[in-house]
């Protein structure tokens, strides 16, 4: 499920950067930090709940 919503974000968020005109450079480093801060809240709440 979590897959889903994330590639579904992705594409949201591709095509809304395309229509607003980001250049490319902007557009890789901004799906880049959100991919970063999806690997870290996961990481984050893995190990909080654990223990």
């Amino acid at each position: 499920m979590g897959a889903i919503v994330g590639g579904l974000l992705m594409g949201v968020l591709n095509n809304g950067m395309s229509i607003l005109g980001v250049s490319i450079d902007w557009q890789m480093a901004i799906k880049g930090f959100v991919l970063l801060a999806a690997v870290s809240f996961d990481v984050f709440s893995k190990s909080k709940s654990k223990g």
